[in-house]
Protein backbone atom coordinates (compact mmCIF):
# COMPACT_ATOMS: atom_id res chain seq x y z
CA UNK A 1 0.00 0.00 0.00
CA UNK A 2 1.48 3.38 -0.61
CA UNK A 3 2.36 6.11 1.39
CA UNK A 4 1.18 9.98 1.42
CA UNK A 5 3.17 13.05 0.27
CA UNK A 6 2.40 15.74 2.98
CA UNK A 7 3.05 19.04 2.22
CA UNK A 8 4.13 21.40 5.66
CA UNK A 9 3.67 24.90 4.68
CA UNK A 10 6.25 27.07 7.30
CA UNK A 11 6.16 30.64 8.97
CA UNK A 12 7.58 33.06 6.37
CA UNK A 13 9.55 34.92 9.24
CA UNK A 14 11.89 32.62 11.28
CA UNK A 15 10.46 34.33 14.67
CA UNK A 16 6.56 32.70 14.14
CA UNK A 17 5.47 29.69 15.34
CA UNK A 18 4.55 26.64 12.92
CA UNK A 19 0.93 26.10 12.36
CA UNK A 20 -0.32 23.74 15.35
CA UNK A 21 -1.97 21.14 13.23
CA UNK A 22 1.65 20.73 11.38
CA UNK A 23 3.37 20.71 14.34
CA UNK A 24 1.06 18.10 16.38
CA UNK A 25 1.65 15.25 12.73
CA UNK A 26 5.14 16.41 12.73
CA UNK A 27 5.56 15.29 16.75
CA UNK A 28 3.69 12.05 16.39
CA UNK A 29 4.95 10.92 13.06
CA UNK A 30 8.74 12.57 12.83
CA UNK A 31 9.94 9.24 15.36
CA UNK A 32 8.17 6.85 13.19
CA UNK A 33 9.95 4.26 10.91
CA UNK A 34 8.28 4.95 7.89
CA UNK A 35 8.36 9.01 8.12
CA UNK A 36 10.72 10.88 6.03
CA UNK A 37 11.35 14.67 6.59
CA UNK A 38 12.19 16.20 3.29
CA UNK A 39 14.03 19.99 3.93
CA UNK A 40 15.09 22.53 1.51
CA UNK A 41 18.54 23.32 3.86
CA UNK A 42 19.87 21.30 6.92
CA UNK A 43 20.90 24.38 8.59
CA UNK A 44 18.28 26.48 8.00
CA UNK A 45 15.63 23.65 9.00
CA UNK A 46 17.19 22.32 11.73
CA UNK A 47 17.28 25.74 13.70
CA UNK A 48 13.50 25.92 13.19
CA UNK A 49 12.78 22.07 14.37
CA UNK A 50 14.50 22.64 17.49
CA UNK A 51 12.84 26.26 17.70
CA UNK A 52 9.37 24.52 17.24
CA UNK A 53 9.99 21.88 19.77
CA UNK A 54 10.62 19.03 17.47
CA UNK A 55 12.44 15.68 18.08
CA UNK A 56 15.89 16.53 17.94
CA UNK A 57 16.89 13.07 17.17
CA UNK A 58 14.49 13.12 14.02
CA UNK A 59 17.63 15.62 12.55
CA UNK A 60 19.62 12.81 11.79
CA UNK A 61 17.27 11.62 9.41
CA UNK A 62 16.56 14.40 7.23
CA UNK A 63 16.55 14.29 3.89
CA UNK A 64 18.13 17.46 1.79
CA UNK A 65 15.49 18.09 -0.91
CA UNK A 66 16.40 21.40 -3.66
CA UNK A 67 16.96 22.52 -6.44
CA UNK A 68 20.70 20.21 -6.28
CA UNK A 69 19.39 17.41 -5.01
CA UNK A 70 15.79 17.07 -6.69
CA UNK A 71 16.73 15.03 -9.76
CA UNK A 72 18.40 12.21 -7.57
CA UNK A 73 15.70 12.16 -4.56
CA UNK A 74 12.33 12.55 -6.66
CA UNK A 75 12.89 8.80 -7.72
CA UNK A 76 14.39 7.65 -4.44
CA UNK A 77 11.59 9.81 -2.57
CA UNK A 78 8.97 7.78 -4.81
CA UNK A 79 10.32 4.18 -3.96
CA UNK A 80 9.99 5.42 -0.67
CA UNK A 81 6.38 6.20 -0.92
CA UNK A 82 5.37 3.64 -2.55
CA UNK A 83 6.93 1.80 -0.41
CA UNK A 84 4.32 2.68 2.55
CA UNK A 85 6.43 6.00 3.49
CA UNK A 86 5.37 9.15 4.83
CA UNK A 87 7.19 12.09 3.37
CA UNK A 88 6.94 15.58 4.98
CA UNK A 89 8.06 18.02 2.26
CA UNK A 90 8.94 21.56 4.19
CA UNK A 91 10.65 24.39 2.59
CA UNK A 92 13.06 26.74 4.61
CA UNK A 93 9.90 29.50 4.42
CA UNK A 94 6.23 29.45 3.22
CA UNK A 95 4.51 26.65 1.02
CA UNK A 96 6.34 23.47 -0.37
CA UNK A 97 6.03 23.10 -3.80
CA UNK A 98 4.92 27.03 -5.16
CA UNK A 99 7.37 27.77 -8.12
CA UNK A 100 9.94 25.29 -6.33
CA UNK A 101 11.62 22.01 -7.18
CA UNK A 102 8.54 19.95 -4.89
CA UNK A 103 6.61 20.98 -7.90
CA UNK A 104 8.53 17.55 -9.60
CA UNK A 105 7.76 15.36 -6.62
CA UNK A 106 3.96 16.39 -6.83
CA UNK A 107 3.82 15.36 -10.52
CA UNK A 108 5.75 12.09 -9.97
CA UNK A 109 3.34 11.38 -7.03
CA UNK A 110 0.01 11.93 -9.63
CA UNK A 111 1.67 9.97 -12.24
CA UNK A 112 2.30 7.09 -9.76
CA UNK A 113 -1.44 7.26 -8.18
CA UNK A 114 0.19 8.26 -4.58
CA UNK A 115 -1.62 10.44 -2.82
CA UNK A 116 -0.86 13.79 -1.96
CA UNK A 117 -2.55 16.58 0.74
CA UNK A 118 -0.97 19.34 2.82
CA UNK A 119 -0.91 20.16 6.10
CA UNK A 120 -3.61 23.57 6.71
CA UNK A 121 -2.67 26.84 4.73
CA UNK A 122 -5.11 30.20 4.46
CA UNK A 123 -4.30 30.09 0.54
CA UNK A 124 -6.64 27.84 -1.49
CA UNK A 125 -5.42 29.45 -4.98
CA UNK A 126 -1.67 28.77 -3.84
CA UNK A 127 -2.14 25.81 -2.36
CA UNK A 128 -4.23 23.88 -5.11
CA UNK A 129 -1.35 25.29 -7.57
CA UNK A 130 1.54 23.60 -5.47
CA UNK A 131 -0.90 20.37 -4.92
CA UNK A 132 -1.68 20.63 -9.04
CA UNK A 133 1.87 19.54 -9.86
CA UNK A 134 1.60 21.15 -13.00
CA UNK A 135 4.56 23.53 -14.49
CA UNK A 136 3.51 27.19 -13.13
CA UNK A 137 6.64 29.39 -14.07
CA UNK A 138 3.67 31.35 -15.18
CA UNK A 139 -0.50 31.12 -14.86
CA UNK A 140 -3.65 32.89 -15.00
CA UNK A 141 -5.96 32.94 -12.31
CA UNK A 142 -9.33 33.80 -14.13
CA UNK A 143 -11.16 33.66 -10.34
CA UNK A 144 -15.21 33.05 -11.30
CA UNK A 145 -15.95 32.73 -14.73
CA UNK A 146 -18.91 34.84 -15.79
CA UNK A 147 -22.17 33.39 -14.74
CA UNK A 148 -24.87 33.54 -18.06
CA UNK A 149 -23.96 33.49 -22.09
CA UNK A 150 -22.50 33.78 -24.32
CA UNK A 151 -19.89 35.62 -21.72
CA UNK A 152 -19.95 32.40 -20.22
CA UNK A 153 -18.88 30.39 -23.31
CA UNK A 154 -16.62 32.92 -24.16
CA UNK A 155 -14.90 32.55 -21.31
CA UNK A 156 -14.25 29.06 -21.72
CA UNK A 157 -13.20 28.56 -25.06
CA UNK A 158 -10.85 31.77 -24.46
CA UNK A 159 -9.27 29.51 -21.35
CA UNK A 160 -9.13 26.07 -23.79
CA UNK A 161 -6.96 28.49 -26.30
CA UNK A 162 -4.78 29.45 -23.84
CA UNK A 163 -1.00 27.47 -23.39
CA UNK A 164 -0.23 28.72 -19.95
CA UNK A 165 -2.16 27.12 -16.61
CA UNK A 166 -5.52 28.80 -16.00
CA UNK A 167 -7.03 28.76 -12.70
CA UNK A 168 -11.10 29.06 -12.54
CA UNK A 169 -13.88 28.96 -10.07
CA UNK A 170 -17.49 28.51 -9.78
CA UNK A 171 -19.95 27.61 -7.01
CA UNK A 172 -20.34 24.45 -5.64
CA UNK A 173 -23.38 23.21 -7.59
CA UNK A 174 -22.00 23.55 -11.11
CA UNK A 175 -19.06 21.84 -10.22
CA UNK A 176 -20.17 18.80 -13.31
CA UNK A 177 -21.28 21.40 -14.96
CA UNK A 178 -18.31 23.59 -15.73
CA UNK A 179 -16.40 20.18 -16.68
CA UNK A 180 -19.27 18.93 -18.92
CA UNK A 181 -19.01 22.55 -20.49
CA UNK A 182 -15.04 22.94 -20.70
CA UNK A 183 -14.95 19.01 -22.08
CA UNK A 184 -16.82 20.62 -25.02
CA UNK A 185 -13.66 23.40 -25.73
CA UNK A 186 -10.22 21.67 -24.63
CA UNK A 187 -8.53 19.27 -26.11
CA UNK A 188 -8.96 15.57 -24.55
CA UNK A 189 -5.51 14.94 -24.32
CA UNK A 190 -5.12 18.32 -21.54
CA UNK A 191 -5.08 17.87 -18.33
CA UNK A 192 -7.05 19.49 -15.39
CA UNK A 193 -6.71 19.15 -11.36
CA UNK A 194 -9.71 19.86 -9.21
CA UNK A 195 -8.94 20.71 -5.56
CA UNK A 196 -11.98 20.41 -3.73
CA UNK A 197 -12.81 20.70 0.16
CA UNK A 198 -9.13 21.83 0.61
CA UNK A 199 -7.65 21.34 4.35
CA UNK A 200 -11.23 19.60 5.14
CA UNK A 201 -11.71 15.57 5.84
CA UNK A 202 -13.78 15.43 2.50
CA UNK A 203 -10.65 17.00 0.65
CA UNK A 204 -10.40 15.67 -2.74
CA UNK A 205 -7.75 16.01 -5.00
CA UNK A 206 -8.42 14.68 -8.75
CA UNK A 207 -5.84 15.00 -11.69
CA UNK A 208 -6.54 13.68 -15.34
CA UNK A 209 -8.62 13.87 -18.21
CA UNK A 210 -11.99 15.78 -17.70
CA UNK A 211 -13.46 12.14 -18.71
CA UNK A 212 -11.39 10.77 -15.93
CA UNK A 213 -12.24 13.15 -13.46
CA UNK A 214 -16.36 13.48 -14.45
CA UNK A 215 -16.01 9.68 -13.58
CA UNK A 216 -14.81 9.83 -10.04
CA UNK A 217 -17.75 12.41 -9.33
CA UNK A 218 -21.41 11.93 -8.56
CA UNK A 219 -23.78 13.73 -11.45
CA UNK A 220 -25.58 15.94 -8.37
CA UNK A 221 -21.54 16.48 -6.72
CA UNK A 222 -21.81 19.89 -5.21
CA UNK A 223 -18.47 20.79 -3.38
CA UNK A 224 -16.32 23.96 -2.83
CA UNK A 225 -13.32 23.49 -5.52
CA UNK A 226 -10.80 25.28 -7.80
CA UNK A 227 -10.09 23.77 -11.00
CA UNK A 228 -6.73 24.12 -13.00
CA UNK A 229 -6.71 23.53 -16.48
CA UNK A 230 -2.86 22.10 -17.07
CA UNK A 231 -0.41 23.89 -19.41
CA UNK A 232 -0.55 22.84 -23.16
CA UNK A 233 2.71 20.15 -23.49
CA UNK A 234 2.40 19.97 -27.00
Amino acid sequence: MSGKLILVPTPIHESLPLETVAQSLLLEDSLKEKTIIAVEEHKVGRQRWLKWGLPRETIEKFVLFNEHTSTNEVPELIKKLKAGFTVYLMSDGGLPAFCDPGQKLIEACHRQGIKVTSTPFPNSIALAVSLSGFPHETFYFAGFIPIKSPERESSLKRLSQSKEMSILMDTPYRLNKILMELKEVISPSREVFLASDLNSPDELLLRGSIDSVLGALKSSEKREFILIIGPQTK
